[in-house]
């Protein structure tokens, strides 16, 4: 029974070694080598990249530009359809059963397109939207690349969970963008 109590400790201890000596000895290098150079870390909130830059806004203004005549035109068969809806439960209760039946088509046809429309639109809105927001996006990231090279960052991460203001550089970032770099 020791025997065997003895076997099965040195095979858990021997798994043990196994799987938390790389771990211990990766522990030491990176404790030594954070304690031997400095790293110097940065951060960059990309919500804000893509709400308060200058090429954002000038996108969402190119965007609306683009897509404000289609809008427009929905809203219109918009209001036509609810006005041809209104018109045909005002006039329902006097007209023939041949005539409701031929109006409702009518007005289902109608909202058939409209919705087709009302898709179509969101769809190519979206498309365009991620291109922009793409194009954007890659700008910002040669710069935030830029930025580490010459101000020599070792790690610059997007979306943290937590960061301090003095590892933020999205004011740099920022005024990159906006002076057109």
């Amino acid at each position: 029974m020791a025997e065997l109590r003895a076997s099965l400790m040195g095979a858990l201890m021997g798994r043990w070694l196994r799987f938390t000596a790389p771990l211990a000895v990766a522990s030491a290098l990176a404790c030594g080598a954070a304690a031997a150079q400095e790293l110097k870390i940065g951060y960059v909130n990309s919500e804000r990249i893509l709400r308060d830059s200058a090429p954002a806004r000038a996108a969402t203004q190119k965007l609306e530009q683009e897509f404000a005549k289609r809008d427009r035109d929905l809203q219109d068969m918009g209001a036509r359809l609810k006005a041809a809806a209104e018109r045909f439960e005002k006039d329902s209760p006097v007209l023939s059963e041949s005539d409701r039946a031929r109006r409702q088509r009518e007005l289902a046809e109608m909202d058939r397109e409209f919705q087709r429309r009302q898709r179509e639109f969101r769809e190519d809105l979206n498309q365009r939207r991620n291109e922009e927001l793409q194009a954007l996006l890659e700008r910002a990231q040669r710069i935030v690349r830029q930025l580490a090279e010459q101000e020599k960052y070792d790690l610059i991460v997007q979306d943290a969970v937590y960061f301090s203001p003095r590892v933020d550089i999205t004011d740099k970032v920022l005024r990159a963008l906006n002076n057109g770099k």
